[in-house]
């Protein structure tokens, strides 16, 4: 009868399930291993490079120019969800495999399931990514903007969403271009996040300065970011005064600008 094989110990071949363990390209050198020569052994030829600390124990080894990067954790992790984006828009989002993005971050199967579960794992991660890109891109303008100065605001913040809908930045296309549901999902996020923000921040600062003209303020901004978002796509030439019309006519502060000023109304 063939023994059954152990498969508790690592050396036995078993594989270690993604994430309970940090791959070996992320093992720290030196860890004690059957067999290891003590430091006053002769070193095998092998061993070119590496240099023993007696009083430690531990083991520096020169960096090999052939062998994989190591790299801090988070850099690594941007380098992987770098290489999910130029697979997908290299070869589609239906060739995205493990393999293929490992391959092009230059790292091992094994690191790629260190930081994901799986590539679904990391698509989410990719799309999260450019969520924050497109939320940062608002705190900017939001902190830059003057305080009162609604005409102003959508000066700028009209520009701002078609330069973003032109960079990619609100939707990762070649993630999302094969999958309806995954578009859909995707779009629905980055709209939720971005209306969340203004109904926090803008809204806010406008409210204690002007009355606020609009019923369900956040189901407002919802359908209008949406909307926006979805034409600038497919009319990409929009004038910013078109963009900034609509703003304003959607949220009933069209009296603030210039094109509709209200008697005697501050800005």
């Amino acid at each position: 009868m063939t023994a059954e094989r152990d498969r508790s110990n690592p050396v036995d071949g078993a594989a270690a399930e993604p994430g309970t363990t940090a791959p070996a390209e992320c093992a720290s050198a030196g860890s004690p291993t059957a067999g290891t020569p003590s430091p006053t052994e002769p070193r095998n030829p092998s061993d070119h490079g590496k240099a023993a600390d007696i009083g430690t124990g531990t083991v520096t080894t020169e960096a090999d120019p052939d062998s994989p990067k190591r790299l801090a954790g988070d850099e690594r992790r941007r380098e992987i969800l770098a290489a999910v984006r130029e697979v997908s828009a290299e070869q589609g989002v239906s060739h995205l495999s493990v393999s293929a993005v490992a391959k092009t971050a230059g790292c091992t199967r094994s690191l790629f399931y260190h930081y994901f579960r799986d590539m679904d794992d990391a698509v989410a991660a990719v799309m999260d990514e450019a969520i924050e890109d497109f939320i940062a891109e608002l705190e900017t303008w939001n902190a830059q903007r003057t305080e009162g100065d609604i005409e102003g605001a959508l000066d700028t913040v009209a520009p701002l969403f078609k330069r973003l809908v032109a960079d990619g930045q609100e939707l990762p296309n070649s993630l999302t271009a094969g999958s309806g549901a995954l578009f859909g999902g995707f779009l629905h996020n980055v709209v939720e996040r971005v209306a969340r923000y203004i109904c926090d921040t803008t809204v806010v600062d406008f409210v204690r300065l002007h009355p606020l003209e609009i019923d369900h303020v956040y189901e407002t901004f919802y359908t209008l970011v949406m909307g926006l978002l979805m034409y600038i796509r497919t009319h990409p030439d929009v004038p910013d005064e078109t963009v900034k019309d609509i703003i304003a006519s959607t949220l009933h502060i069209d009296g603030y600008t210039a094109k509709r000023r209200r008697p005697g109304g501050a800005t």
